[in-house]
């Protein structure tokens, strides 16, 4: 196959190739230097033909997903089985024991922030945006008071 030549990869093995680096995590620029072209030639092609960029969103939305679901797992903790084969020899017989272990991972604060930012941002976000009318409001009770009023009050009159 020619370097920068695009019509296998219009093809079903071409795009399934494409979707299957996408699902295995694969950037754009990796995915460029597998097809032996430049990543500017790839977003070219992404931009010219659909079944490219299709295929490469499709691969990429499965693998968004299991990420997704994995910091979900991580931020609410979770259980899990583990099982330990011990084998051994008790008078001459084979013996196979097999023990299971609940185990907890507990939540984790840091998966629980980074979810809560992304999709609850108003609420989470480190930094608030405040819009400010230029009129200071103090609650002061003492506004409206003349002169004389505020006299009378320090005075005790």
């Amino acid at each position: 196959m020619a370097k920068g030549k695009y019509e296998y990869w219009l093809s079903p093995d071409g795009l399934l190739k494409l979707e299957a680096w996408a699902r295995d995590g694969l950037i754009d620029e990796q995915i460029a230097e597998n097809i032996g072209i430049n990543p500017a030639t790839l977003y070219d092609w992404k931009k010219k033909y659909p079944e490219i960029s299709e295929a490469l969103k499709k691969g990429k939305e499965v693998v968004d997903i299991e990420v997704e679901n994995a910091l979900l797992k991580r931020a609410l903790g979770y259980e899990y089985t583990e099982t330990k084969t011990e084998e051994y020899m008790v008078e001459g017989v084979p013996v196979k024991r097999v023990t299971k272990t609940v185990k907890e991972v507990i939540p984790d604060t840091t998966a629980q922030i980074f979810w809560l930012k992304n999709r609850r941002p108003m609420q989470w976000r480190d930094k608030h945006d405040m819009e400010l009318s230029g009129e200071v409001k103090t609650g002061n009770p003492y506004a409206g008071l003349t002169t004389e009023e505020l006299r009378k009050l320090i005075h005790g009159g």
